[in-house]
């Protein structure tokens, strides 16, 4: 981060500034970075490079560093556009860092303020210039990058203990506002039926003392049919979310305004809002439908409409559902709500080529079953084009870990599918936690038997 601030010194002492058409933002992982920015006299730099603190932590990476410009927006969307951004963050998937950004590139923070001077990334800083100064001198990313033995010995003079005794000695006591909090005094919670931020949650409504058996999967239609590397930025809401989203709409339904929209991660306590972020992300592509982003078909009528949407018509039918993926499904963030969400969805069951590990885990401890396809055959090898009515069975006997499962897949002519697939409950524990309907069920169980 110094290296940073030198960097933006050397480049206005060489006359040259960030493009106009670049949105740029401060988002330290530490107000102990502001402290040493400050003492370094570096932070006056940073912000004459329009690089101003907007916050910590998760901003950018999570897509809190707020809207791009109006005509750029509009530009993106008439001419269908591929934008970039550049980051110091610890995500880049596509739509994470903003929806309308489709490619991001995690970099230094000392190469982000280099880029953004370029106001482009189709270039090659070791040959090309960043710029031109005032006399029409090329200035290159040589000519303001500053040497190792400059940023220790800033280093030196600014970094202190006392620093991060400092801010971290009361990261706990809040500003004014969190400290003027009237807090109820009671055991339980008290739930405000108004709040669009906290909600309690469904997973243990009718919850019985004991787990009801086992059954078979039956009559499930497709949700989505995903491809390979879905992540879970494609699964899980993140960021912020646009007025004409489910989620926009439920939050106008109640009454908020645009403005106060906030994002998913600040809404995640609302179950209302993240379900209908689930499998929204605007890059996602749906093997059901012709364009990207959050929607899908509802197979009974072949009416196109959202997911969220198309989850309920079936939930009121009665209609499990399955999602069809292919290699490496839930790669990325170990998000919780990539599993919340698909079981909140309605989705008892995802039949992939392969799943990143936590996120098969979550799976489970949703009470969603993860299953394998053998090995050599997938959805385009089997025919499988998502249409079809599935049965799985095998679940409801002698579920053992990793069991291979039937399954039944009917198409639309009448004709079947007959499949093997590995149920991923890999071990005693999970088929436990399966059984209760997820970790949360089995752990609230155990606690009632004592």
């Amino acid at each position: 981060m110094l290296g940073a601030g030198l960097v933006a010194r050397n480049a206005r002492a060489k006359g040259i500034d960030v493009k106009p058409w670049v949105k740029t933002s401060l988002a330290p992982g530490s107000k102990t970075v502001t402290s040493y920015l400050e003492r370094a006299d570096l932070l006056k730099d940073m912000e004459a490079l329009n690089f101003h603190l907007v916050g910590y932590g998760c901003t950018s990476c999570i897509g809190n560093s707020g809207p791009l410009a109006d005509d750029i927006t509009e530009a993106i969307d008439e001419n269908d556009l591929i934008i970039t951004s550049v980051l110091s963050g610890n995500r880049n998937f596509e739509a994470r860092i903003h929806p309308k950004v489709k490619m991001n590139f995690l970099m230094s923070p000392m190469l982000v303020v280099a880029f953004a001077i370029a106001g482009r990334v189709d270039i090659d800083l070791t040959t090309e210039p960043l710029d031109h100064d005032k006399n029409g001198e090329p200035v290159y990313l040589k000519d303001i990058w500053p040497t190792n033995e400059e940023i220790v010995s800033v280093m030196k003079e600014v970094l202190t203990p006392e620093d991060f005794e400092k801010e971290y000695s009361t990261i706990f006591d809040g500003n004014e506002i969190w400290q003027d909090l009237q807090v109820p005094s009671g055991q339980l919670y008290e739930w405000d039926d108004k709040s669009t931020y906290i909600k309690e949650v469904p997973f243990f409504k009718d919850l019985s003392i004991t787990p009801q058996p086992l059954t078979n999967i039956k009559g499930a239609r497709t949700l989505l049919i995903l491809g390979d590397s879905v992540t879970t930025d494609h699964i899980s809401p993140a960021g912020a979310f646009a007025e004409s989203s489910s989620a926009g709409q439920y939050l106008v339904s109640k009454g908020v305004e645009r403005r106060d929209f906030n994002s998913y991660g600040s809404r995640r306590g609302n179950d209302e809002v993240m379900v209908r972020g689930t499998f929204a992300n605007v890059r996602i592509k749906n093997g059901l439908v012709d364009r990207e982003g959050g929607y899908t078909r509802y197979l009974p009528t072949n009416q196109e409409m959202t997911v969220y949407d198309a989850a309920q018509k079936y939930k009121a039918d009665g209609t499990p559902l399955v999602v069809i993926a292919g290699a490496e499904y839930g790669s990325g963030s170990s998000r919780d709500w990539a599993a919340k969400g698909a079981f909140l969805l309605g989705v008892k069951a995802v039949i992939a080529k392969s799943y990143e590990r936590i996120h098969r885990s979550n799976l489970i401890m949703m009470g969603v079953l993860p299953l394998q396809f053998l090995e050599g055959e997938d959805a385009n090898s089997l025919g499988l084009d998502g249409r079809e009515v599935f049965e799985i069975s095998g679940i409801e006997e002698n579920l053992v870990p990793m069991k291979k499962l039937d399954v039944t897949a009917k198409k639309e002519d009448g004709t079947e599918v007959k499949f093997k697939a590995i149920a991923r409950l890999d071990s005693p524990i999970e088929i436990a936690y399966y059984e209760n309907e997820g970790i949360l069920q089995y752990v609230l169980r155990q606690f009632l038997k004592k």
